[in-house]
């Protein structure tokens, strides 16, 4: 199988608003170009890294892996651990958002790494998911938006197909809310590329009052992502006939 047309395809999922809030989560993916004489790798299964596959819910509360969206590469599973999440320092400019920054970005994290191998990097050139806060004072084009997240595929020095994450949140908004868009996030950069209809879940599809903690649900969508097959991870191979 060959790369498919390298221009932008949809992957996108607008949210609802909730009262004062206005808040729409935008998640987008596009393929990143990558040379037309490599061949996609089969998809396959990686092995869960071990958080996952020690998580257990004993009281069987299900999840949402129905909502779940495909991309032309399969799920968007980490194959190499831990993964590397770098948050971008605000302005200078901006000493209110600097002060409640760091905080809702490390809340974020920590809530994250309790069932996920994260791992902080101050080198963005090393990260597979970056975080950056969006001025409050910039025109947003078209809705409103309060967080997004992309993804870019390309091929790794090891020659395997891979992906790298960027996050983006707006801080015109209270240091509770800035840290539950950037769990939410989180959640999408780490494979969930969906929503939860129960507001009781981190990826609810919209904002709320009083945002929820990573759920058992969360948690049992992420591990079935995790079981499930994807090209990314796995080498790249040359088309036969093409220059070396």
């Amino acid at each position: 199988m060959r790369w498919p047309n390298l221009k932008k395809w949809p992957a996108v999922m607008g949210l609802g608003l909730l009262g004062l809030l206005a808040a729409v989560f935008v998640h987008l993916g596009w393929v990143y170009p990558i040379n037309a004489a490599l061949q996609v790798p089969a998809a396959q299964v990686h092995p869960l890294p071990a958080v996952l596959e020690q998580w257990q819910d004993p009281q069987e509360q299900g999840d949402y892996f129905d909502q779940i969206k495909v991309t032309r590469v399969g799920y968007l599973v980490w194959s190499q651990f831990p993964v590397k999440v770098y948050a971008q320092p605000t302005s200078k400019s901006l000493p209110l958002i600097q002060e409640k920054w760091p905080q809702a970005v490390d809340q974020a994290i920590q809530a994250w790494q309790a069932y996920f191998p994260l791992e902080v990097t101050t080198d963005s050139n090393q990260a597979d998911i970056m975080i950056s806060a969006v001025d409050p004072t910039q025109r947003s084009q078209g809705r409103i938006r309060s967080a997004e997240t992309r993804f870019k595929l390309y091929v790794n020095d090891q020659q395997r197909l891979s992906h790298r994450c960027m996050v983006q949140v707006r801080t015109n908004q209270t240091e509770t809310y800035i840290a539950a868009a950037i769990r939410h996030e989180l959640g999408h950069a780490l494979g969930i590329w969906g929503h939860s209809r129960l507001k009781t879940d981190a990826l609810y599809f919209s904002q709320v009052r009083t945002p929820a903690p990573i759920s058992a649900r969360d948690m049992n969508t992420l591990k079935r992502v995790y079981q499930q097959p994807t090209r990314l991870g796995w080498p790249v191979v040359q088309s036969s006939g093409s220059a070396p």
